[in-house]
């Protein structure tokens, strides 16, 4: 039983880390190759990772996907670590009102912005991407772009601090929630627990004496027979 416990709380963790890296803010130093808009069909799969339609649109099955391609400097452990440059397509389109809660409605804008900031000759002119999501390459998903900036160099190092915050609070929220377990388990299930315990093994030395009455007088009839 430990076991599986143990098992469900590792599925739990993974699961809540795999949705703060696919939803929290994630910033990347790039330049900004060329910009494009193509028609998208979505499957079942894919249609997960989009966000809505831009807003005053209907939503279909197929639509126009703004899309941004860059030449980034690739890291990991939020920027900690580069192992180079590699190539990476944005997408841009509005969030709404929906989750993630970005409330982003100027895809047109931004997509304008992209383009002014378009580098192709050195020296060149270095941006920082904001966006969410992941690039999942075989299921055409791409991570949506959400700001963009401009930034000193490529060996430029933003401070995700939306993220920091995001995370120490989220820690505290858990802390504070498994100080309250605990003392909600202290004060009433331990005891409840307890009663309900004593209550179990006051009924076994019931039942264990009535069985013992019973075998005592069977015992009696026994030794009747036998004279």
């Amino acid at each position: 039983m430990r076991n599986v416990r143990r098992v469900l709380r590792l599925i739990s963790i993974l699961i809540v880390g795999l949705l703060l890296h696919y939803v929290l803010p994630q910033q990347d130093v790039a330049r900004i190759t060329s910009t494009e808009v193509i028609r998208t069909d979505f499957s079942r799969f894919n249609r997960l990772f989009y966000a809505q339609a831009d807003a005053g649109a209907v939503e279909q099955t197929t639509r126009d996907l703004r899309l941004i391609n860059t030449e980034r400097v690739q890291t990991y452990l939020f920027g900690l670590i580069r192992t180079g440059r590699e190539t990476m397509v944005y997408r841009n389109e509005d969030t709404g009102w929906i989750w993630p809660p970005y409330f982003k409605f100027d895809s047109s804008d931004l997509q304008a912005e992209a383009a002014a900031d378009i580098s192709t000759t050195e020296p060149y002119d270095w941006v920082v991407i904001t966006h969410y999501g992941w690039r999942i390459r075989f299921a055409s998903i791409y991570p949506n772009a959400v700001s963009i900036r401009p930034a000193p160099g490529p060996d430029y190092r933003p401070i995700p601090w939306v993220n920091v915050v995001l995370l120490v609070l989220l820690l505290a929220a858990a802390l504070f929630v498994r100080a309250m377990w605990r003392q909600f388990r202290e004060r009433t299930v331990d005891p409840f627990a307890d009663r309900t315990g004593d209550s179990f093994d006051r009924a076994q030395a019931r039942i264990a004496e009535r069985r013992g009455r019973l075998r005592r007088w069977l015992d009696t009839w026994k030794a009747k027979d036998k004279r």
